[in-house]
């Protein structure tokens, strides 16, 4: 018999939890083939089989504790030939059956779209692929997609329904992520002076600018040219002329960072989480836009790391993709301040005493004010308001 271990677990994680089960006892597996996903605080760690054979015990059930080195199952080697064996029958039995034609969108989406490791999960897993949105290669349906939705439609573990008269209410417990998130989340509230200072931005010429190259741009490097770049980037020039926004503070020290990592809130079935752009001030807009891209589906699929999440210097989280007009950001400790975005909204307003309508968003910087003054908050959020209003200088840096 052949064990399958908890890996080693990240540095500052103790434990993980049983997620998901890809396989169950008589199935066969293959070798580095990923059979059971475990939750962490932070992130979902995939553990794949060390050997080929057939799933022969699960010895950690779903939503159990677990250890590094504890064994999650035992696999048995050997049974190669019989598997060959059953599927050269099923292969048998498929060439007397005439395949019937296929009638239904879902019938060609299954067989034209899907790749081989995916139409096995959607067998194992009962999922409808009709429901289910590829991001490989041309719109084609990956393995991971197939998990997702699967995993989107199961109920959830432990769900109670307690009957209240008419009405019915459902007691279901937090995922280990989510618990982590709140818990952070009450922290800072708890242990920051946090305050909010708001303005408001024209984004014409941004928009212009996107309209006029998104095209052109798209084509050369051959990612979408969304907002957040223009925002990033002029997040890092307004950082450059405030080094105590990009701060932080370790007991009664001042930590001043010279170096820009940002943080993209992402939003997740699991929750928000918040994938860390590497030295984005070496950046161009190109390589931001197709950072973003790559950290966004590794968020949504659990694919990942700590290290991708740890380390960040400022933060930018953008409610405005969900219609949000205006709302205060948390802090992302230990960073001292968070920048929020919002829904562009054409507005009326005040150019040369005439009244004319322009698409305004509102910005809000939140920040710790036991690090940084109002002033300085202030010139912050005016100089990214500038920089945005007149993306020149962005290039200029002036």
């Amino acid at each position: 018999m052949v064990e399958i271990k908890v890996p080693q677990l990240p540095e500052s994680i103790s434990d993980a939890t049983v997620s998901t089960w890809h396989k169950k006892p008589g199935d066969r597996v293959e070798r580095d083939e990923n059979i059971v996903d475990l939750e962490t605080d932070k992130v979902m760690l995939e553990v794949p089989a060390p050997r080929a054979g057939i799933l022969k015990k699960i010895e950690k059930e779903t939503g159990t504790t677990v250890k590094a080195d504890e064994v999650l199952a035992l696999i048995e080697e050997g049974e190669e030939k019989e598997t060959k064996k059953e599927a050269k029958e099923e292969k048998e039995e498929k060439k007397e059956k005439p395949e019937e034609p296929k009638k239904t969108e879902t019938a060609e989406k299954s067989s034209s779209s899907l790749s081989p490791s995916a139409r096995r999960a959607v067998k194992e897993h009962d999922v409808d692929v009709a429901t289910v949105e590829g991001t490989g290669k041309g719109g084609r349906i990956t393995k991971e997609n197939v998990l997702a939705a699967a995993k989107g439609s199961e109920k959830p573990q432990a769900e109670l329904s307690i009957p209240t008269g008419d009405r019915v209410e459902k007691r279901v417990p937090m995922t280990r992520m989510r618990a982590r998130i709140a818990e952070r989340l009450l922290e800072v509230t708890q242990t920051t002076a946090m305050l909010t200072t708001f303005n408001e931005i024209n984004m014409a010429t941004v928009m212009d600018a996107r309209q006029r190259y998104r095209e052109q741009f798209e084509k050369t490097y051959h990612v979408r040219l969304g907002f957040m770049s223009f925002f990033v980037r002029a997040c890092v020039e307004s950082l450059k002329r405030s080094p105590v926004v990009n701060a932080s503070l370790d007991g009664n020290d001042i930590v001043y960072h010279g170096y820009y990592d940002i943080g993209v809130a992402v939003s997740t079935d699991r929750g928000l989480v918040v994938p860390v752009l590497r030295n984005a001030d070496q950046m161009s807009m190109a390589e931001i836009e197709a950072k973003i891209a790559e950290l966004a589906e590794k968020a949504r699929v659990g694919k990942l790391t700590l290290e991708e999440m740890q380390g960040g210097t400022f933060s930018i989280t953008n409610g405005g993709v969900f219609g949000s007009l205006l709302a205060t950001p948390l802090l992302n400790a230990p960073q001292c301040a968070i920048l929020g975005m919002h829904k562009i909204q054409e507005r009326p307003v005040v150019e040369k005493g005439q009244i004319v309508v322009r698409p305004m968003m509102y910005v809000a910087l939140s920040y710790d004010h036991r690090l940084i003054d109002g002033k300085e908050s202030v010139s912050f959020l005016v100089s990214i308001k500038e920089l945005l209003e007149d993306p020149t200088r962005l290039m200029l840096e002036v």
